[in-house]
């Protein structure tokens, strides 16, 4: 008989997908930085910085799958990563009086205790993202980028009005994708805490 072929060596941690998500991290403090310095062109940079780390969101995903390197690491901290982003670009914004204190707030709570909830049900079942999440987080960047961007530094006033609907369009849509996604979440737990563990 042949011999058994051996298993596949898990993924190493320090593998191309794991050091994009923590190039992710590593760019929270720096748009920090720029959202901070509030200038005029710091704010174009802070927008260009929040679009490339929110791009490499889906990069080491892909890079992981693909790739075969998929590790518990990774599955921990890229959600970790998406978030601080988008908290702290919410919190910056909402300080400095470009969004509501109460939607920053309404999205925290919902990010922080949705993540809470599915590390709390990963021993019954893992609760997968839904399409509407992932919906979710493309409105959220949209919103978030066009409130970050100066628009009437380089537009006409009425372009930049117009853009300023288009991003309160996002921001509404954004927030209730952000509400029903969540109570998603929470009737799917409910139902799989419903059910006897072992079924």
């Amino acid at each position: 008989m042949p011999p058994e072929a051996a298993p596949a060596a898990p993924a190493p941690v320090w593998n191309l997908a794991n050091i994009i998500t923590m190039a992710r991290v590593a760019l929270v403090p720096v748009f920090a930085v720029l959202m901070l310095t509030d200038t005029v062109p710091a704010r174009f940079a802070a927008a260009a910085v929040f679009l490339l780390a929110a791009a490499t969101d889906k990069l080491d995903g892909h890079i992981a799958r693909s790739r075969g390197l998929v590790t518990t690491f990774g599955k921990v901290a890229d959600p970790i990563a998406d978030k601080a982003l988008v908290l702290t670009a919410l919190v910056l914004l909402s300080a400095q009086g470009d969004l509501a204190w109460w939607i920053t707030v309404v999205v925290i709570v919902r990010e922080l205790g949705i993540t809470a909830l599915r590390f709390l049900m990963i021993r019954r079942s893992v609760i997968a993202a839904s399409q509407g999440g992932k919906i979710k987080t493309v409105l959220q960047v949209v919103f978030i980028v066009g409130l970050l961007v100066p628009w009437d530094a380089f537009l006409p006033a009425a372009a930049a009005g117009v853009m300023g609907v288009l991003t309160t369009v996002a921001l509404v849509l954004a927030l209730a994708v952000t509400v029903l996604t969540g109570l998603d979440y929470v009737v799917r737990a409910w139902r799989l805490a419903r059910v006897p563990a072992g079924h």
